[in-house]
């Protein structure tokens, strides 16, 4: 094996969710090598995982492992000082959205990224899905100006009503998912987006007085187009409609249809479509619709740990073949920058220019 084909050295920050299954993305791919796991507590770990060092002092591990790449899971609020803190010791980043609680860390993480000549690629699951990708080129296909109507409410309970309270510490769910399908409203467009309105709801004693658990905004895009989003935590949040992924322009409308039965709290249903449907508006001489809506299945579709060895998949041929992730890095400023901007105007009551 060429040197240049080592095994990438790979330390993991944060065994939550995400970072359990980017860990076992790095465990199977021959192109890693893990060589300890970071985590505040002692987890429960699945096979595969047990076997690598485990510490709880992330400036430690950095030091004395001097991994070539680190992949950082942990809550919102240390996103940015791991990731500066690899980045100036000389290893690639891979960072969970959002990439920061603030867009000045944000910018601080991506500047640390292009002074060291480092490779940062961040959390962004949705663009290694082929049919969200292929919605994607659906509704670029139809051109703008377009109607995005998207959202991601969560009835959660027992350890998943925990997480959500925890991460709710520093990051309303409107931040924490909503830059994902502000991604994927800014992929559709190009526009440049210019206001966000938004407003919030705490529905829960259980967490902080100037926390709201449920909250939607709209942002507005020079070209005209327009987005709603909408996300909800908590056991009080309804099962009804709580997936909707619609995208309407002149020449018709492109939608996700979930599965049956399918339910919120459901890891995979986050980002599993089930069947895209095409409805093109064009009608005959009698008014009528040209043709029946397209149903293009999607049953064969990846889960959520094969997107997890996907994304770390890129994030390897990012380094080997020294991808330019400028466009990627500037895209998870502008998704954070207008989450951030919704969360300001529900606080403040009033619409924020960009």
């Amino acid at each position: 094996m060429s040197a240049s084909q080592n095994p990438v050295r790979v330390l993991v920050a944060g065994l939550g969710n995400m970072g359990r299954s980017h860990a076992l993305a790095y465990h199977v791919n021959p192109g890693f090598e893990i060589v300890g796991l970071v985590n505040r507590s002692k987890p429960e770990l699945p096979e595969g995982l047990a076997g690598y060092a485990l510490t709880s002092d992330y400036g430690k591990a950095l030091a004395s492992l001097n991994p070539e790449l680190v992949s950082v899971n942990t809550y919102s609020d240390s996103h940015a000082d791991y990731a500066v803190a690899a980045l100036e010791h000389g290893a690639h980043v891979f960072v969970e959205k959002p990439l920061a609680t603030n867009v000045a860390d944000a910018r601080r993480v991506v500047d640390a990224a292009k002074a060291n000549g480092r490779k940062l690629v961040i959390g962004y699951i949705l663009r290694h899905h082929p049919s969200w990708m292929r919605l994607i080129g659906e509704a670029r296909n139809l051109g703008g100006p377009y109607v995005f109507r998207l959202n991601l409410n969560q009835q959660s309970s027992g350890p998943t009503w925990h997480t959500h309270r925890q991460l709710m510490e520093t990051t309303p769910p409107i931040v924490d998912c909503g830059v994902h399908y502000v991604d994927v409203m800014c992929q559709i467009t190009d526009a440049r987006p210019v206001k966000v309105r938004g407003m919030g709801v705490r529905l829960s004693d259980e967490i902080a007085p100037d926390m709201y658990n449920y909250g939607h905004f709209q942002v507005l895009f020079e070209d005209g187009s327009v987005g709603w989003y909408e996300a909800g935590w908590g056991p009080m949040i309804s099962e009804t409609a709580f997936f909707v992924k619609d995208i309407i322009s002149p020449k018709g409308c492109v939608s996700i249809v979930m599965a049956e039965g399918a339910k919120s709290d459901d890891i995979d249903t986050h980002t599993k479509t089930s069947t895209i449907r095409i409805h093109r508006a064009e009608t005959d001489a009698a008014g009528r619709f040209r043709g029946p809506d397209t149903l293009l299945s999607m049953d064969d579709e990846p889960g959520h740990q094969e997107l997890c060895d996907r994304e770390q998949a890129f994030v390897l041929k990012a380094i080997r073949e020294d991808l330019d992730l400028t466009r990627h890095m500037e895209d998870a400023v502008q998704s954070l920058n207008i989450c951030l901007a919704a969360d300001e105007s529900v606080r403040t009551g009033r619409e924020i220019d960009l």
